[in-house]
C-alpha cells in the first residue's frame, strides 16, 4: 500500500485567520514568549498539525517532546474523558485517589535497578527540578549542587540557577540560587570534578547532588559516552553525593527505552520526568530511592501536582509508550540513517547524533566550522513554509523529537522535504 499522507500548504502562512490571532496575541500576551514561526494551531492528530487557515504540517518536535503518543491519541483522550466525568480535582497533597497512587506505583517501577522508590508528582518538569533541589539539600544536609554547561532544567528560580545553556534565560533575574557550580558536559569527571573542583573550589562533603541530563536536551542533543555517567556514579558513591538524572526530555520512551538511564545502564539516586508523561497534559514527577526521599510530612506539596485527569492520561500514556518501544528504536535508526545520507550530500551538516527518536543534526560552516546560527533559523522558516515543523537547540542544531508513533513512511516524507529545504538554502 502506498503512503499518501503529506503536508499541505493551501494558504501561505500566516493566512488571514492566523494574522488576526497573532495580532491579538501580540497586543495582550507577554513579550517573553519566543514564538518560533507564525503557526496558529486549530487542531492536531498523530503526526499532523492543522492551522486555522487549513494548512497541514508534519510535526517533528511534538510540542517540544511532549506529544509522546501523538496528538490526541484516541485512547488517551478517552481516558481523559472518563476521568474528567468523575473527578477534576481534590488535591493529592491532602487526600487519596486511585489514579494518583496507581501512577506512583507505575513510576516507582520504571527503573527496578534503583531498588525501592518513592514518587512525588508535580505539574511540570521545572517544578520537579525545584523540588529535587529541596529534597537533595534536605536529605544530605549539604548545600552545594554540581550542574553542567549547556544544561537546561526549566524556568523557575531553582531551575534557571542550574541552567547554563543560553544567557537570556538568566540575564537580569539575579541573584540566583547560591551554591551551584557548573562544569563541562561530557567531561572526564575524575579530572574536572575530583582532581580539580574538589581540591580548589568545594569540599565533596559539602556537595548535595550532581544534577545531569543523561542526554543533553536544549543544549544541543548531545549524547555523552557511557563512561561519563558511569564515572559520575562512581564519584557520587565515593563521597555520599546524590546522582540525579533530569530525564524530562529524554524519558518516557524518547530513546527507545522508557528512560535514558536504561539505555546507558547507569542507575541514579533520583530521576525527573515530565514532558511526554501526560501526552500533553501537565504532569511531572520526582522519583527517588526510598532511602533518599526522607523529607517529612508537610515539608513539600503541590496543589495541582498529580491532578486526577492528568494521572489518567499518564497511566494510559505509559501503556502506549511501552508497546511502542521496539518501533521507536527501528524508526529512529531509519531516521538516523537517512540524515546521515543527507550529511554526505549537504556539507553544512557537520554531525548527526541520536538514539531512538531523540536526534540532533548540527550545522557548521563547511570552511570555518563555526556554528551556523542564522542558517538554522532560516532552515526552520523554510521548512515551515514547506509544511515541516522543526525546532533548534544548542548553538546551531536542529532537534528531531517527533511523536513516538512516527512510522517509516513518515520518515521518508520528512527527509524528502528536509533535503529540498537544504537544497534551496545557501550558506552565507
Amino acid at each position: 500500500m502506498t503512503y499518501h499522507r503529506r503536508p499541505e500548504i493551501k494558504v501561505a502562512p500566516p493566512g488571514p485567520l492566523a494574522q488576526k490571532i497573532i495580532a491579538q496575541d501580540q497586543q495582550y500576551a507577554s513579550p517573553s514568549y519566543i514564538k518560533e514561526y507564525p503557526l496558529v494551531v486549530s487542531h492536531a492528530h498523530e503526526m499532523w498539525v492543522h492551522d486555522v487557515d487549513g494548512n497541514c504540517y508534519m510535526d517533528l518536535m511534538a510540542g517540544i517532546a511532549v506529544a509522546s503518543t501523538g496528538h490526541c491519541h484516541p485512547q488517551v483522550v478517552e481516558s481523559i474523558r472518563q476521568a474528567s466525568e468523575k473527578l477534576l480535582h481534590i488535591c493529592g497533597t491532602d487526600f487519596y485517589y486511585e489514579s494518583f497512587s496507581s501512577l506512583c506505583e507505575r513510576l516507582a517501577n520504571l527503573l527496578p535497578g534503583m531498588g525501592s522508590q518513592k514518587v512525588f508528582l508535580t505539574n511540570s518538569g521545572t517544578e520537579a527540578v525545584d523540588g529535587v533541589i529541596k529534597l537533595a539539600r534536605h536529605h544530605t544536609k549539604r548545600a552545594y549542587l554540581i550542574a553542567f554547561k549547556g544544561a537546561f532544567h526549566g524556568r523557575t528560580y531553582g531551575a534557571i540557577s542550574l541552567n547554563a545553556s543560553k544567557t537570556v534565560q538568566k540575564s537580569f533575574f539575579g541573584p540566583l540560587l547560591p551554591g551551584v557550580i557548573h562544569v563541562p558536559y561530557a567531561c572526564n569527571p575524575f579530572e574536572v570534578i575530583e582532581q580539580d573542583l574538589f581540591i580548589h573550589q568545594v569540599a565533596p562533603q559539602e556537595v548535595a547532588a550532581i544534577i545531569v541530563e543523561p542526554i543533553l536536551g536544549e543544549g544541543g542533543y548531545v549524547i555523552p559516552p557511557t563512561s561519563f555517567l558511569q564515572d559520575l556514579r562512581t564519584i557520587c558513591d565515593k563521597y555520599g553525593i546524590l546522582l540525579i538524572f533530569d530525564e524530562i526530555q529524554s524519558g518516557i520512551g524518547r530513546t527507545g527505552h522508557m528512560l535514558a538511564a536504561s539505555y546507558f545502564g547507569v542507575m541514579p539516586d533520583a530521576f525527573l520526568i515530565a514532558k511526554g508523561l501526560g501526552s500533553g497534559l501537565p504532569i511531572g514527577a520526582i522519583v527517588a530511592r526510598t532511602e533518599v526521599m526522607t523529607w517529612p510530612r508537610g515539608s513539600h506539596g503541590s496543589t495541582f501536582g498529580g491532578n486526577p485527569v492528568a494521572c489518567a492520561a499518564a497511566l494510559k500514556t505509559l501503556d502506549i509508550v511501552q508497546s511502542l518501544l521496539p518501533q521507536i528504536q527501528e524508526v529512529g535508526a531509519l531516521f538516523l540513517q537517512g540524515l546521515r545520507a543527507l550529511k554526505k550530500k549537504h556539507s553544512v551538516i557537520a554531525d548527526v547524533r541520536g538514539v531512538g527518536l531523540m536526534i540532533g543534526c548540527e550545522f557548521l560552516h563547511p570552511l570555518t566550522k563555526q556554528p551556523l546560527k542564522q542558517y538554522v533559523s532560516n532552515l526552520e522558516q523554510q521548512a515551515f513554509r514547506h509544511g515541516l515543523l522543526l525546532l533548534s537547540c544548542g548553538q546551531s542544531t536542529i532537534r528531531f523529537a517527533p511523536p513516538l508513533v512516527m512510522i517509516k513512511e513518515e520518515v521518508d516524507v520528512a527527509l524528502e522535504i528536509l533535503d529540498l529545504c537544504l537544497t534551496q538554502l545557501r550558506v552565507e
